[in-house]
């Protein structure tokens, strides 16, 4: 008997760190078919070491698996009009290489046993305990904050969207 494996993963190829992806409240802007994306159970980012600056802003090793989020939303993505963003509700970072296998599409859509990752032992955080954390604060005080790090956390401590965040920098 023949079966066909479940999709149940959602595969990105993204420059961005797990930091940013968390503070922007999942990885986006992505083309892709939303109701496909909405039956994924899992969001795996894989690391796009050769994306130039300044969107690129993570070092983990090219192709490799860093993060994974249990989905909880498609959306829209904050300022791309026709691309989406992945929420997830919890996330754990993991460190399996060579995941991404050099697609000319940067989102696939797979499942978690045929990438080879096994979630046993991974230690999942939710979403709401994420941006007060020291860790989280240690690492945007050595490596900096970016626009969009910024623009995310403006949004949530406020209650607006990304969107309606502007930042002005006078030098």
């Amino acid at each position: 008997m023949f079966m066909i494996a479940t999709e149940n993963a959602l595969v990105v190829f993204t420059a961005k760190s797990p930091e940013t992806i968390v503070l922007e409240g999942g990885s986006q802007a992505w083309k892709l078919d939303p109701a496909r994306a909405k039956k994924c159970e899992w969001l795996v980012c894989t690391q796009n070491a050769h994306n130039p600056e300044p969107y690129a802003d993570g070092n983990e090793p090219h192709g490799s698996a860093f993060l994974i989020g249990r989905i909880s939303r498609i959306s829209p993505a904050d300022n791309d009009e026709g691309r989406w963003k992945i929420e997830f509700n919890q996330y754990a970072r993991i460190s399996q290489p060579n995941v991404w296998t050099g697609d000319r599409n940067p989102v696939r859509y797979t499942n978690l046993d045929a990438l080879g990752i096994n979630l046993d032992g991974a230690q999942f955080k939710e979403m709401d305990s994420v941006v007060s954390t020291p860790q989280t604060a240690q690492t945007m005080e050595s490596a900096g904050l970016t626009i969009a790090q910024a623009k995310a956390g403006l949004a949530k401590t406020y209650g607006v969207d990304v969107g309606s965040i502007e930042i002005v920098i006078r030098g």
